[in-house]
């Protein structure tokens, strides 16, 4: 792409090559060719037609569009007055409307034709074309202003002038040190002579008598300079002498005896030094053996974790094929249940029939054919009871079926209860007038082969809580484990009821069960008798309070099982 300006101001940006005339279409010129705002402002070899001309901007139209009025204007231009409120045609005040100005191939064609010339006409060049092979001109014109085709140059200039700024101007064209023959940028080149030109002469910093030399051979020359100054080579002893360089050897012949004095005293030192480390180095053995012994420990602690792990995936194995019986047990009660519910569909409907011909029968006895009738009301009275006490069994067996389905879709096995109570003010009603005292949670348990418990809620309360607190107790039921679980029951219990606002203020309480009670030893009926808070939350508490909502309530009940041995 080459960006710029002609000497005349208009702004230039031209590719350095461009697509053939034919391939292009009003919509895919070269970034550059077109102008951003406006119509062309070339120098036509001829005066355009003022048909040529847009309506706003007075320039020949680039791009042009037709309103439907009759009127043309470049696509900037129109799309510049569609975008105002209620816009008119400048030229006769009509509205235009956006649907309804289309472009103007036909005229675009006939501009593209007109004869213009250069854009770098007041560089020099005298070429006249059509405005459509302005482009291609301009890739080539020897007078079209271009950047330096080293990046790092910033300098523009005529595109014929490039070979001679290349060859004698541009700083930044390539070079080659006459010391090193390295190649780098001519802008750079006396900097690498005076600072990291291997080849390049240097005088040596001692100002001795040697000529110069190149400068990779003076770290070299400082070792052999007389003017050099140098430390003793038994520095590192304890020697202080520093002198030129043709004065060390001297001081070695003199201060030879002194040299040998602090070799001994350094061998001495470096001795007690060998000693001390051997006495660490024996330390540090007989910390290795005891490291060592702690490794052994930590692989036989690693095995055992490993075995715990193993143990864990089996157990894992084992709840998850149980979980799969209780879907599969899930699945047969569901389907149990349907029927059932059709076999109570089914007994309704008899029943409706029977009682149809109880009435039909009745009807017939009082038109007097009662003798003829006795048998057949007797059969079918007879057939009604059997299906009466059939829709009895089927009802037991339904009920049964739902407490059983209840159960299993509800059951917790982590030893957690979320209890919900629906109705609350009716049940506490109920509890209020004796009819219906204390309600049980469904059971839950503390693991898939754990205990099994239950909670036992008082609405109105029980014993010192009666009519002011509602009573909250903890039940230990019997389970089909019991025989395999250690008794008493020895986990600690929380009690809680939980606040339904954001705030989650639950209340709760908590308790270790007495080991001595008769509540927490192994069940010998269905449940144990039930221990926990009688005084709980008083009422006036609990109802005033966001612990109801929506009439229901939601106790939880909580048992430890961190430290519950496995069956």
């Amino acid at each position: 792409m080459s960006t710029g300006s002609g000497a005349d101001g208009r702004e230039v940006q031209l590719p350095l090559s461009a697509a053939p005339p034919s391939q292009r279409s009003a919509n895919h010129w070269p970034p550059g060719f077109l102008p951003v705002l406006g119509g062309f402002k070339e120098r036509f070899v001829e005066k355009p037609e003022k048909k040529y001309c847009c309506e706003a901007c007075m320039n020949v139209l680039c791009q042009p569009q037709q309103t439907e009025c009759g009127h043309r204007f470049c696509l900037s231009c129109i799309s510049n007055i569609l975008s105002q409120q209620s816009p008119v045609c400048p030229a006769d005040m009509e509205p235009l409307f956006k649907d309804k100005v289309f472009r103007d191939v036909c005229c675009h064609r006939e501009i593209m034709a007109l004869k213009v010339l250069c854009r770098s006409e007041s560089n020099g060049c005298k070429e006249t074309m059509s405005l459509q092979q302005i482009p291609e001109h301009l890739n080539v014109c020897p007078f079209f202003e271009v950047p330096c085709p080293l990046m790092k140059c910033k300098e523009r200039m005529m595109r014929k002038e490039i070979p001679e700024h290349l060859n004698w101007k541009c700083k930044h064209r390539e070079s080659s040190c006459e010391f090193c023959c390295s190649k780098m940028a001519l802008i750079d080149l006396q900097k690498h002579k005076d600072t990291v030109c291997p080849a390049f002469p240097v005088s040596c910093p001692n100002h001795c008598s040697s000529s110069s030399r190149p400068r990779s051979e003076m770290t070299l020359h400082q070792q052999e300079c007389p003017k050099a100054v140098v430390t003793c080579p038994f520095h590192r002893y304890g020697c202080s002498f520093k002198g030129l360089n043709q004065d060390v050897k001297q001081h070695e012949l003199t201060f030879a005896p002194d040299h040998l004095r602090m070799l001994a005293n350094r061998n001495v030192s470096l001795e007690n030094k060998v000693e001390e480390v051997k006495v660490e180095l024996v330390e540090r053995c007989s910390g290795l053996v005891s490291l060592n012994s702690r490794l052994t420990e930590l692989h036989s602690s690693l095995d055992e974790l490993k075995e715990k792990q193993r143990q864990v995936e089996v157990k894992v194995s084992a709840i998850t094929k149980l979980m799969s019986s209780h879907s599969e047990k899930l699945l047969d009660v569901e389907l149990e249940l349907r029927t059932l519910r059709q076999l109570r569909e089914d007994t309704e409907n008899l029943r409706g029939t029977l009682d149809n011909l109880r009435l039909r029968l009745s009807a017939v006895e009082q038109q007097g054919g009662r003798s003829n009738t006795t048998h057949t009301v007797a059969s079918l009275e007879t057939q009604m009871n059997r299906h009466d006490e059939m829709l009895s069994v089927h009802e037991i067996r339904l009920a049964d079926m739902d407490l059983r389905f209840q159960v299993l879709e509800t059951a917790s096995y982590n030893g957690t209860l979320i209890w919900k109570i629906r109705e609350y003010k009716r049940r506490k009603q109920d509890a209020v007038s004796a009819k219906t005292l204390s309600l049980y949670s469904q059971p839950f348990y503390t693991g898939y082969f754990g205990y099994k418990m239950c909670a036992r809620v008082y609405l109105n309360g029980d014993g010192m809580g009666k009519g002011t607190h509602l009573s909250l107790f903890f039940v230990v039921m019997r389970g089909e484990y019991d025989a395999l679980l250690p008794w008493p029951f020895k986990q600690k219990v929380t009690l809680m009821l939980m606040d339904q606002s954001p705030s989650r203020k639950h209340l709760g309480d908590a308790f270790k069960p007495d080991p001595n009670s008769s509540s927490f030893r192994r069940p010998g009926a269905e449940m144990n008798i039930a221990s926990g808070c009688p005084l709980f939350v008083s009422q006036s508490v609990l109802e005033t309070g966001s612990y109801i909502k929506d009439d229901t309530i939601f106790i939880k009940v909580t048992v430890d099982t961190s430290d519950l041995p496995d069956p």
